[in-house]
Parts: C-alpha cells; structure tokens; sequence
C-alpha cells in the first residue's frame, strides 16, 4: 500500500482541461441524457420495425386484391365499351377518386385564400 504524497493535496476530482478562449468548455454527459439517448434510439426502433411490419401486410393484401380479382369485366365508357381485368378497373377508379378529392381540396384551399 502507497502513502499519499504529503507535498501533494487529496482530491477526489479530475484536474481541469485546460479550454482556449475560442471554445467553451465541455461537461460530459449527464445520466439523464444518456437514459433520454436510449429511450430515443429504442423508440426510432420500434418505429422502423412497425412501418416494416405494416408494409409487409399492406402488400399482403394488394396481393391477395389482385389474385382474387382477376375475372373480366365490361367497362362501358362515353366512347365505347372496354374489356379489362377488374383489379385494373378498381385501380384506375381508386386514382380518379383521388384526383377529384385533390382537385377539390386544392380549390378550397384557393378559395380560403381569397
């Protein structure tokens, strides 16, 4: 066992780093932070393996609409009739509703505007 150097005094903390007027010194990371990193990389975790799991069924699904909605159907249009699949006609009936619904929501907006 050593004897503590009597010339030199007990201290229980680290010697200071000595910083340059340009730059502030920097503290080390309290526990509190530390436990907030952890707690936010094991959110952003849960989150990626959710979205992964919602797109492997969304994709389930879409597989299972076009398997089971392969028969043909007649599509009687203003120019004429058309043969096509039915997942293709639900498809293209699904984007033109979208199209309206943004159509819409862009010409109230304009309106709100004025």
């Amino acid at each position: 066992m050593t004897t503590p150097d009597p010339q030199r005094p007990a201290t229980s903390t680290p010697p200071a780093v000595p910083t340059t007027p340009s730059s502030p010194p920097v503290s080390p990371p309290s526990a509190a932070a530390a436990r907030q990193s952890r707690t936010h990389r094991r959110g952003r975790g849960i989150g990626i393996g959710l979205a992964a799991a919602l797109l492997v069924f969304v994709t389930v699904v879409l597989v299972l609409f076009v398997l089971f909605n392969t028969q043909t159907v007649d599509i009687s249009l203003v120019f004429g009739n058309v043969q096509a699949p039915l997942v293709l006609a639900l498809v293209i009936a699904a984007v033109l509703g979208g199209l309206v619904v943004a159509m819409a929501g862009l010409a109230l907006r304009a309106r709100r505007k004025d």
